[in-house]
Parts: structure tokens; C-alpha cells; sequence
């Protein structure tokens, strides 16, 4: 049985990073960020133990408001966070981990409502909040994160998700099996250049995340120059959308440019599916069963609640995409609906995507949850483009190597992940606690205040 938690204490702390080369994705350039890390206090059986969590707050992703900066959209990530804090602090009552998520999922979700924060930016707050409740809670036990959540040690069950049973979700997480490497997918941005995919390709990277702007024909003259070095390497690839398609129209363009233009056979043959091709609201308004009959879609900013999966399903698609900071519990909750899906005959699945996460706390904790799915690949952004850990003090950074060799490497006078064969190590996270056998009070900068002022073009 689940223990039963009561949270005494929640404290938030940042970290500037500085990107060695843009990131665009959609219409947004980013060039730095701030990183969050969480540290909670819990009380198990009556004692004390302590979590951490940490996740990049990127501009202009959670909320794409043309109205608002970049600055605003990284403060109603911080405002997520406070009105979490609050709601978690003042649950008295013990519960599960998972318990107490439920019982305070809707209100998080109504309480950023009222003053302008959108689901999915309010679902980040709690989202962190959770994973150092985990970490916290399996320290407690003195166990991995694997054992853990084979044993249900968070109690996840039915309540947010009527459309499974309980005996869904502990089939799904007593069945799994564990990926013991994940091959990274590098994400070709719209600014990265045909040299650094050929340099990809050299350090044998197999999977490549493709950015796609919305318009069609752009879309088709640059997947034609990115196919060319491509074509002797055995690859396999994804297109991302990033919400930028106006119309079922310019996606039909695309996909049927794909299917027939010749110079895109390849590439064509390798991708295994469109990611989020339609801005989050407009998802709802288009059924893609059509297009879908041959090409497989995934939503991902579109994925804001926990009933989201099924509607899209509904609509033509068979994926959704797991981000820890969307919520660790609806990721497993998603791939239990899948399991059951395909049982039934159907061929839906999880995919693992990436908004930056960072060398350090926040990758371990993505990465054990891409493993524990069992998934073979995972878009990786913040290994090229953030220097290794940046400029994480060298004494943690030296510590995160020292405890897991097998994950990190030190090159160029940088500890930074370690990528072999186009794949990275997930054995080293099998330690007590969330992924990190670090102690959460030697992570993160605390109480240190940092000016983090984000660079939008």
C-alpha cells in the first residue's frame, strides 16, 4: 500500500543558463533561460525527508500570447508554482503522493485561470512540486524510482481518468520494461545549419527531431536540404510542428508533398510521426482522421489536461508527447491508456520530448521516466544546445559525474552528458530516490536570487 504523505515545507530557488547556440522553435528564439529547482520537506511515518526536482523555465512555450514578453510568460510560470505551493501546504490531511496531486490538480488549474495563466503553464507548478514529493517519498523507502512506481508506491489510480480502471493502471506499471540506454534525438532547429547535422551524423546520431515554421512550402524546400545529408546514414526522424500549421489544407500540402515528392522518398519512409501541427485551441476543431491513415500525429502543447488524450484520439491522433514538466502522473496515466488501447487491437503510443532539460536533476528525473515507459529514443535538446552544465558551480557538476559515470563525461574542460553511439546511460539512475543519488540539499542554488532576464528575438 501507498504511504500516506503530509507536506511541510516547499521552497523554490533558480538558475540562470545561457544557451551556446539559439534554439528556435515555432516563432520564438531563445538564447537563455532560467532553470527552477524545487526542495520539499515531507513527513512520512512520522519523520522528515527531503526532495528535490529542477526544470528549465522556457519563454513563450506554455503560453504563447502574442501579448505578452517573454519576461511575463516566465513569470506566470513562477506564479504556477506560488499558487501550487499554497494548495499543497494546505492540505493537512496525509495522502498518497498521487492523492495529493489529484486532490489538487483542478484547483490549480482554476486558481491560474482567474488571474490569466493557462492550463498548461499552470500544470508546470505542481508538475515540480510532484517530482520532489516523489523523490522525497522514495527516499523514505530507500528506493529506486523503478521499483517504486512498479510497486504504485505514489497510489496512482483511476480518480482523474475514468476512462481506465485501477486494474489498467497497475497492469501498466507492474508490466514495464526498462530501457536500459536511450538513443538521443537530436533536434535539427530552424536556425541549426546542414553542418551541424553532418556533424551529427559523424558522432552517430540515428534519430533527428525535425522543426517545421507552418508554411508548407518553406516546409518542403528546407526537409529537401535536410534530407541530402541524411541519405547515406541509417535514420529515422520526427517532424515538429510547434502549433505553426493554420489550416488541414497546408498540412495536407505537407504530407502529401512527403508521399510523392521523389527527393523526400527517404525521408519520407523514415518518419514516424507529425508532432502538434495545429496551435493548441485549433487542435479541437480539426479531425485529421484522413491524413492520419497513413501518417501517424502526436499532440503535445495541445496535452493541458488529463482528458486531452482521449479527445485527440477521437480526432485522428495516436500519440501524445511525455514531458515531465507537463506532469510525470499524466504521462504514466497516458501510457496506461495506450497499453489498454493497443490491447484492444490499436496502435497508439507515448513519445518522449524535451523542453531543454538540463544536465543535472532535471534530464536524470526525464530520463528515468522515458525509461520506465520503455521508450527506445528521446528528443534531448540541452545537450547542444546549453555547454554541458554551464555554469553550474564545478563542485556540483564534478559531483553529478563522480555519482553518475555512466551519464556524463568531461571534454573540453566541461562536464557534460555523455552521448555513445548516439545513445545515454539510464543504469546509474536506479539509485534511492528520484534518479539522483546526489542529496537534494547539494543541488541547486537554494535561496540564491539571480537576475533572469530572458532574451526572446
Amino acid at each position: 500500500m501507498a504511504s500516506r504523505i503530509a507536506v511541510k515545507n516547499i521552497e523554490f530557488s533558480e538558475r540562470r543558463v545561457p544557451f551556446q547556440h539559439p534554439f528556435r522553435f515555432g516563432a520564438v528564439t531563445v538564447n537563455e533561460a532560467p532553470q527552477m529547482f524545487v526542495h520539499v520537506t515531507i513527513e512520512v511515518n512520522g519523520e522528515h525527508n527531503y526532495g528535490a526536482s529542477a526544470e528549465l523555465m522556457v519563454p513563450k512555450w506554455f503560453n504563447k500570447d502574442p501579448s505578452l514578453s517573454a519576461a511575463d510568460t516566465i513569470d506566470q510560470l513562477r506564479q504556477s508554482a506560488e499558487i501550487a505551493r499554497s494548495l499543497y501546504l494546505d492540505r493537512k490531511t496525509p495522502d498518497t503522493a498521487f492523492g495529493l496531486h489529484a486532490a489538487c490538480t483542478s484547483a490549480q488549474v482554476a486558481a491560474c485561470r482567474k488571474v490569466g495563466i493557462p492550463a498548461l503553464a499552470a500544470n508546470f507548478g505542481a508538475a515540480e512540486i510532484d517530482k520532489a514529493i516523489l523523490d522525497a517519498l522514495l527516499r523514505s523507502q530507500q528506493m529506486d524510482f523503478f521499483t517504486g512506481m512498479r510497486n504504485n508506491i505514489a497510489g496512482l489510480d483511476a480518480s482523474l481518468t475514468p476512462d481506465l480502471d485501477d486494474s489498467a493502471i497497475s497492469d501498466f506499471l507492474t508490466e514495464r520494461t526498462i530501457s536500459p540506454r536511450i538513443a538521443v534525438r537530436y533536434t535539427i532547429g530552424m536556425l541549426d545549419t546542414v553542418g551541424s547535422i553532418e556533424e551529427a551524423i559523424r558522432t552517430k546520431y540515428r534519430y533527428f527531431k525535425i522543426k517545421l515554421c507552418g508554411d508548407p512550402a518553406k516546409d518542403h524546400a528546407r526537409l529537401i536540404e535536410i534530407a541530402a545529408p541524411l541519405a547515406d546514414s541509417n535514420y529515422q526522424a520526427t517532424l515538429d510542428a510547434n502549433e505553426q500549421y493554420q489550416s488541414i489544407a497546408d498540412l495536407n500540402a505537407l504530407v502529401n508533398a512527403l508521399r510523392t515528392d521523389k527527393a523526400l522518398g527517404t525521408l519520407s519512409a523514415r518518419v514516424l510521426y507529425i508532432e502538434q501541427p495545429f496551435a493548441r485551441e485549433n487542435t479541437w476543431n480539426f479531425d485529421i482522421r484522413a491524413l492520419a491513415a497513413n501518417t501517424a500525429f502526436i499532440i503535445d502543447e495541445a496535452d493541458d489536461s488529463y482528458d486531452a488524450f482521449p479527445r485527440s484520439k477521437a480526432l485522428g491522433y495516436r500519440g501524445v508527447s511525455s514531458k515531465s514538466c507537463k506532469g510525470l502522473y499524466k504521462s504514466l496515466l497516458n501510457g496506461a491508456r495506450a497499453a489498454l488501447w493497443n490491447r484492444a487491437g490499436g496502435n497508439f503510443f507515448i513519445s518522449a520530448e524535451d523542453l531543454t532539460c538540463q544536465a543535472g536533476l532535471a534530464i536524470q528525473q526525464d530520463n528515468a521516466l522515458v525509461a520506465f515507459h520503455g521508450l527506445a529514443h528521446a528528443e534531448r535538446n540541452g545537450h547542444h544546445y546549453v555547454n554541458g552544465f554551464a555554469n553550474t558551480p564545478s563542485d556540483e557538476a564534478e559531483s553529478f559525474l563522480a555519482a553518475h559515470a555512466d551519464l556524463y563525461e568531461r571534454s573540453c574542460g566541461m562536464v557534460r552528458l555523455a552521448v555513445h553511439e548516439g545513445t545515454i546511460a539510464a543504469k546509474s539512475l536506479a539509485v534511492p530516490g528520484f534518479a539522483c543519488a546526489l542529496q537534494p540539499g547539494n543541488i541547486g542554488p537554494h535561496n540564491e536570487k539571480l537576475d533572469t532576464k530572458e532574451h526572446v528575438a
